[in-house]
């Protein structure tokens, strides 16, 4: 008795691999659905986005920059002004000294300078130390002020007194009583001087406003 073989699966013709290749393009996790494929709107979107999240970040960035920037500007500052302060209070101290030692040489005859032996030495020893002395505190910023011939400025000057004088401008300092000292740009004691009055109205110096002069 012969029968009928009965055919393969993997041999059932065109039929079956054409129902086969339906299935594939209805299966979501078979071959490549056309909305698999990015398209030019998603592309520019994800870009756009992209480029979005990168001006952020450098935003933030020039931002922390800045912040840092501005933190040593002031640790900068508050370490000068700190300084300075400690300077300020010894340099007082010093100033007294410096006053006198001149007076003790202004107070000197002139005749007595002319002489010769141990009380001039003397007297030119004491002259060395005061300009050591100020060499050293202009090291530090300290700085001498002999606002002779100047305008008057009441930021670094006392006016003691008037004198009439109509030969120079009016609020020129015609008279230094005490010297006065900056440092840096800021005073440590003012010049105590006397100014005159009654001449032409002074005119402006050619430097900066609020700028001492030596």
């Amino acid at each position: 008795m012969t029968g009928k073989t009965k055919p393969e699966d993997g041999n059932q013709g065109p039929a079956k691999s054409a129902a086969t290749a339906e299935q594939a393009a209805r299966d979501p996790a078979g071959a490549t659905n056309a909305g698999d494929i990015p398209t030019n709107d998603s592309r520019a979107e994800a870009f756009a986005k992209l480029e979005a999240e990168n001006a952020e970040l450098k935003d933030r960035l020039l931002r922390a920059l800045a912040e840092v920037e501005n933190v040593r500007r002031r640790a900068e500052r508050d370490l000068n002004d700190t300084r300075q302060y400690a300077v300020a209070k010894f340099a007082g101290d010093m100033l007294r000294v410096a006053d006198n030692m001149e007076r003790a040489i202004a107070s000197i005859p002139v005749e007595a300078l002319k002489e010769e032996g141990a009380f001039k030495t003397l007297i030119e020893g004491i002259e060395l130390t005061e300009k050591e002395m100020l060499r050293s505190l202009e090291k530090h910023g300290v700085k001498k002020l002999n606002p002779m011939g100047e305008r008057f400025d009441p930021n670094f000057h006392e006016a003691l007194f008037e004198l009439a004088d109509p030969s120079v401008p009016n609020g020129t300092v015609t008279q230094v009583v005490e010297p006065g000292y900056v440092i840096g740009s800021r005073p440590l004691r003012p010049a105590k001087v006397g100014i005159a009055r009654g001449g032409a109205q002074s005119q402006p110096s050619p430097g900066r406003e609020g700028e001492p002069k030596g």
